[in-house]
């Protein structure tokens, strides 16, 4: 992936992107829970427009796909998406780490959010810019900072007067009111504010002074974390990390990678980007991956995966018993079959398999473990515990023998 310096020009700007850090200021007083706010006065009282509008309704196919390229689910009269359409014009800016950005485009068909964690300048926010470009959908960036406010990130109510000088509150949405957002550094801001995307990012909502405010769909959070300098940062904790769909890492480039980064951001050539889908369609693709069929079979496999991350469960393995604390919650179940449908779905395929469940399964469930003081102290990872469960479940099923027993 190229370096976060990469210059600007390298992406067409997205309407309405902002990556400047947002100023603080104090949050407001919360009275009780009020009615439900349309979106649309909150476009009143900014100004700024609302996300684009798709050129037709969803159940039409505005988009198809280039010549050989099956249409999304191989079913007609359907918005068209080709997972290796959307490679391809990503593949315009960004260098390698396909797997970061198929996980990535993953999530945000499945309806989730990830997290990224990697050092700085591995490209997170240029990716993040470039699927909002190719998606057409409205980006923000904030930079989280110890000073940062909940009134930062949602909005407050501000005095207006109008021209015959009467005076009012009009709310004045904060940076969350877009499509993608961009949580950088999450873990420099204070607890209070990182709990306030738990509401945006659960609901798809945000409440200030006592009134609830709807986001625009689609609304996805990518916050990012930097593993290495942890001084002075508020780790999330883990009923917060738990909301995250995936968790994704962003490994350092290979010597190849470099060589293309190197090529490709150092000279005048400026990239053009295709726009793919519009908002509309990717609401409607987040939809129609939930049709998705899972198997009998595979749904005990997936409960059976579930399971054995935990242990105190019968069928959890010896490793899981002796390096592991806590295993995953239900909502890693919804995620682990959620991303299986959604991978599926960009695959054209017209059901889950079980290759799916094994490519999303570290992701959705690698930060959802918690090792004990032993395996801490002798460096296991998660990943490597879920690959030795899987690996057992894999025979399981070539066996059909799925069927949980604890």
């Amino acid at each position: 992936m190229t370096p976060d310096s990469v210059s600007p020009s390298a992406v067409p700007p997205v309407p309405g992107s902002d990556a400047t850090t947002v100023p603080a200021s104090a949050p407001p007083a919360a009275p009780p829970a009020a009615p439900l706010v349309a979106p649309s006065a909150v476009a009143v009282s900014t100004g700024v427009p609302a996300s684009p509008a798709a050129p037709a309704p969803a159940s039409t196919p505005t988009r198809g796909p280039k010549s050989g390229e099956p249409p999304m689910g191989g079913r007609p009269g359907l918005p068209r998406v080709s997972l290796d359409r959307l490679r391809r014009e990503i593949g315009k800016v960004i260098v390698g780490n396909q797997e970061v950005v198929d996980q990535v485009l993953i999530t945000l068909f499945a309806g989730g959010h990830a997290l990224l964690e990697g050092v700085p300048g591995l490209g997170k926010t240029l990716l993040v810019r470039t699927i909002a470009s190719v998606l057409q959908q409205r980006f923000r960036r904030i930079q989280f900072t110890p000073d940062l406010m909940p009134a930062d990130i949602i909005g407050t109510k501000l005095i207006r007067e109008d021209e015959q000088g009467r005076r009012s509150f009009v709310f004045e949405p904060g940076p969350l009111f877009a499509n993608l957002i961009l949580a950088d550094e999450i873990n420099r801001a204070t607890a209070k504010t990182q709990s306030a995307l738990l509401e945006a990012m659960a609901e798809g909502t945000v409440t200030s002074c006592g009134e609830t405010y709807a986001l625009t769909p689609p609304f996805f959070v990518l916050a990012t974390q930097n593993p290495i300098e942890m001084e002075g940062t508020y780790p999330l904790p883990e009923a917060q990390v738990d909301r995250f769909m995936f968790k994704i890492l962003v490994e350092l480039p290979s010597r190849e990678m470099l060589e293309g980064i190197l090529e490709r951001t150092t000279g005048n050539e400026q990239v053009q980007l295709e726009p793919v889908m519009s908002g509309e369609e990717i609401v409607a693709v987040q939809k129609l991956v939930r049709d998705v069929p899972i198997a009998r079979h595979l749904r005990e496999a997936i409960a059976s995966l579930i399971l054995a991350t935990q242990p105190k469960s019968a069928n959890a393995p010896p490793p899981v018993k002796r390096y592991v604390a806590y295993g995953s919650s239900p909502r890693g179940l919804q995620a682990v079959a959620l991303a299986a449908k959604s991978l599926a779905f960009l695959k054209g395929q017209n059901h889950v398999s079980f290759e799916e469940i094994k490519a999303v399964a570290r992701p959705a469930l690698r930060h959802r473990l918690i090792m004990n003081f032993e395996g801490e102290a002798e460096g296991i990872s998660s990943d490597e515990i879920i690959g030795k469960i899987l690996a057992q479940l894999e025979t399981q099923v070539s066996l059909g023998k799925t069927a949980t027993t604890g």
